[in-house]
């Protein structure tokens, strides 16, 4: 088993209004050069928790940090007009914060939660990364805040 010390949150940054299967996520991955889904969660907008990539095998969703991650995707990320936004529902926060739970039970290695926007370079050299220096907006949320 591989080393797991933090598990990165992501969005699938599609609009709120439009829902995406778990294979048509694993379509747009595969569309990308990935064998199968990046991310091993994926979280549906009515909080059904999917399973999408064996735990076991290493992610393709934060490049520097896939070996040692665990990937989970909420479903959304967009707002109706395709602006990023916190679109979860009520049962995506449950279901998050349940699944983050279990897997922290599973892997007591983990010890960050972060969202994939915290990955981004600090390039001032302050020790923090601020809005400004984000790649993207994903997840569109504080994800320190509420893990």
């Amino acid at each position: 088993m591989r080393k797991i010390d933090m598990i990165v949150i992501h969005c699938t940054a599609t609009r709120a209004d439009s829902p995406l299967s778990p294979a048509e996520l694993t379509r747009m991955h595969r569309k990308r050069g990935f064998k199968c889904c990046g991310y091993h969660y994926y979280v549906r907008m009515d909080g059904e928790i999917c399973s999408m990539r064996p735990v076991e095998r290493a992610g393709a969703h934060a490049k520097g940090y896939n070996a040692r991650s665990i990937g989970i995707a909420y479903e959304g990320g967009l707002d109706v007009r395709g602006q990023p936004a916190d679109t979860r529902t009520e049962l995506q926060k449950r279901s998050l914060r349940i699944l983050v739970r279990v897997l922290k039970e599973d892997f007591p290695g983990i010890k960050q939660v972060v969202g994939h926007r915290d990955l981004s370079p600090d390039l001032d050299g302050d020790g923090i990364v601020e809005p400004e220096e984000w790649t993207k907006m994903c997840p569109c949320f504080e994800v320190k805040k509420e893990f």
